[in-house]
């Protein structure tokens, strides 16, 4: 019988990646769009996970690629319509992590009226820092985050800024999408969204929790 999967290596085995959009203010202004009653959600598949050693891939098709900083929230057990008052007691932790988007594939996509999976979902798309555990993140709401490109400080911002905050997203989640033990929750970036290309060298952090380091290489499709 097989014993219990760890947390530390869940882009191993987790299942989902739900990622909330629109839940910077100062974010939706920089992209131009519209702040929202409710939460955008769109998904990535795990096979988009690239754990701390590995490349970011920039795709063939894409022309403009842009780091999107984000505080991830680990599910650590089975959550359907959790009511928001009780939706951290599913929380087994966090990590620092980065929704990879083609920009230029987006703005097309959006134009067209179609989904962003070809701008959001490709292979290495959701670079993760290590699991930190929740008893290290006592308020996940007063973080700072920080994202670096080649030792220039390119974004950072407060999670206390988020429109929709940590309970509100899981409990709204959970009464669409069943979430799963190792389901990531990627809870939207701050403002300062930018380009980065092949051999471009990104730093993040989490301040005084965890810190991550990711190059950026050209994929052959």
């Amino acid at each position: 019988m097989a014993g219990p999967r760890p947390l530390s290596f869940f882009w191993e085995w987790g299942k989902n990646i739900i990622c909330v959009g629109r839940n910077y203010a100062d974010h939706v202004r920089e992209m131009g769009s519209t702040v929202l009653r409710e939460p955008v959600l769109f998904l990535k598949p795990s096979t988009a996970y690239a754990p701390e050693g590995s490349p970011v891939l920039k795709p063939s098709y894409c022309r403009v690629l842009h780091h999107e900083l984000e505080l991830g929230v680990l599910m650590g057990r089975r959550a359907r319509a959790v009511p928001e008052a009780a939706a951290m007691d599913y929380v087994a932790g966090y990590a620092l992590c980065l929704d990879m988007t083609a920009r230029d594939v987006q703005d097309d996509c959006k134009k067209k009226g179609l989904p962003w999976t070809l701008a959001k979902s490709f292979t290495s798309s959701c670079p993760v820092s290590a699991f930190v555990p929740k008893e290290k993140i006592p308020d996940p709401h007063a973080l700072r985050l920080w994202l670096k490109v080649n030792g220039e400080l390119r974004q950072e911002g407060e999670t206390s800024s988020m429109i929709f905050s940590i309970p509100y997203i899981i409990s709204y989640v959970s009464k669409i999408i069943t979430l799963e033990e190792g389901d990531l929750i990627l809870t939207g970036s701050p403002k300062g969204v930018g380009p980065v290309k092949e051999n471009d060298e990104m730093e993040a952090g989490i301040d005084g929790v965890v810190r991550m380091r990711f190059k950026v290489e050209k994929s052959e499709y």
